[in-house]
């Protein structure tokens, strides 16, 4: 049953300084690749949100025996011991994934090397989101799908410990395609490679490394030789970039803000969003400050920014930034003129139809927006006021919720968001977070 939670306008602006929680990309990873190693693997600053405790949940199922608890931060850390040479135990039930696409096709590619049978399903949402991306190549290298030919959840995944290495041309940018390929080619016999027609996310190629696997990391091109046992690491994870550009957008929304969000993911197929934001002349700057592992992090300062105007987004810049779309159409209407993110088929298949969404949303405030094949048009007005009282669906959407409640702060309007519950899935505490900054 869906539930509405009024969204109250800010009372001033936003200044200060912001953690945001753990990425969550870097979450599922730390998880998966330490239950699947030899040894126990230490993991700090891990996103405490209900996608990455599917994969807690999944590899507990599995064998693996998980020592985290909760931090006086909100983050989640502990101790993870894998299975290592041994392998996945077989579950005695299906594996329940929520909501959460990452855990269910990473999955796919930690349980293809091994001769177990495992039914894995999820939420109605994800039950709704394609699979034949990953069950594909997974298949020409051995791993069996049930139904043959199904595209969605619930699958039954047999895996084979004579896994054969592959050469895949990916159709797509997705680094959770690219990471099942890779996860199962570490325990193939020879080269497995995936080539993508544009860079998507490299955490994966940045943190094998850590477990004892060395991988080629190019644009486009990733590649892992096998078969190897990971080996037990520890993982410290930085702030998620994703969950910056609200607070971040926000800021860039409110006059007299100024706020620094710090220990963020610096990674450059995260951060396309901050590039987009100073194409539209926001005051939005990045400060390096280190490594955590090989993942470069820094802060990120962005301040109210009341000249904004329009620009045009490649399609092949989009995977640096597709979970960030909605936050950024919204600036855009803000912007002076016509922008235009080309090339996001991407987000008809995320949580939810999010480029339909983003239109209706952006109409509700008396914005035009459109899509043209599969680009997305946002025309701006610069000036623009949200109406008092309007009710938002989420979709069960964290990144729609998120985005509908920034329209609400920053625009002096109180706003409804059906199933604002929904950005638990990411970031739990985003709406007092963001109000905390208020002085």
């Amino acid at each position: 049953m869906s539930t509405s939670t009024a969204i109250e306008p800010l009372a001033g602006p936003l200044t200060g300084e912001l953690r945001v929680p753990g990425d969550k990309s870097i979450s599922h990873r730390s998880v998966l690749f330490a239950a699947m190693a030899q040894g126990t693997s230490n993991v700090e600053g891990v996103l405490d949100s209900a996608d990455v405790r599917s994969s807690l949940a999944a590899v507990r199922a599995l064998g693996a025996e998980v020592d985290i608890a909760e931090q006086p931060d909100g983050s989640l850390a502990g101790s993870i011991t894998g299975w290592g040479k041994r392998g996945p135990a077989q579950p005695e039930e299906p594996i329940d994934c929520g909501n959460s696409g990452t855990t269910v096709r990473l999955l796919m590619g930690v349980l293809a090397p091994w001769d177990i049978t495992v039914q894995l399903t999820g939420d109605e949402s994800l039950q709704r989101r394609p699979m034949a991306r990953i069950t594909k190549p997974l298949t020409s290298m051995g791993a069996m799908f049930a139904p043959a030919g199904k595209n969605t959840l619930p699958l039954t995944e047999q895996g084979t410990r004579a896994l054969q290495p592959l050469t895949y041309q990916s159709p797509v940018a997705s680094a959770q395609l690219k990471t099942a390929v890779l996860l199962a080619g570490v325990f193939a016999e020879g080269t497995t490679t995936v080539c993508e027609p544009a860079p998507s996310r490299n955490h994966t190629e940045l943190m094998l490394p850590a477990f004892g696997v060395e991988t080629v990391c190019k644009p486009g091109k990733a590649q892992v030789s096998g078969p190897q046992t990971l080996q037990a690491a520890k993982v410290r994870v930085p702030g998620d970039p994703s969950s910056s550009a609200f607070p971040a957008c926000a800021a860039v929304l409110m006059p007299n803000s100024s706020i620094t969000i710090t220990n963020v993911s610096l990674n450059p197929g995260r951060i396309g969003y901050v590039k987009v934001l100073q194409a539209m002349g926001a005051q939005v700057e990045l400060q390096p400050t280190g490594f955590e592992g090989q993942e470069p992090v820094g802060n990120i300062h962005a301040r109210f920014s009341p000249n904004l105007r329009c620009c045009e987004v490649a399609a092949e810049d989009i995977a640096s930034m597709v979970d960030e779309i909605p936050i950024l159409a919204l600036v855009a209407a803000f912007a002076a003129g016509e922008t235009v993110f080309n090339g996001v088929s991407e987000l008809r298949v995320k949580e939810s139809d999010r480029l339909e969404a983003i239109i209706g949303g952006l109409e509700q405030l008396g914005v035009h927006a459109w899509s043209q094949g599969d680009d997305l048009h946002v025309a701006g007005q610069p000036g623009l006021r949200v109406p008092q009282g309007l009710t938002f669906d989420s979709q069960k959407d964290h990144r729609l919720a998120m985005t509908w409640a920034v329209a609400g702060m920053v625009g002096g309007a109180t706003v409804n968001i059906k199933d604002f519950e929904s950005v638990c899935i990411s970031y739990p505490t985003f709406s007092r977070d963001l109000r905390s900054l208020v002085q």
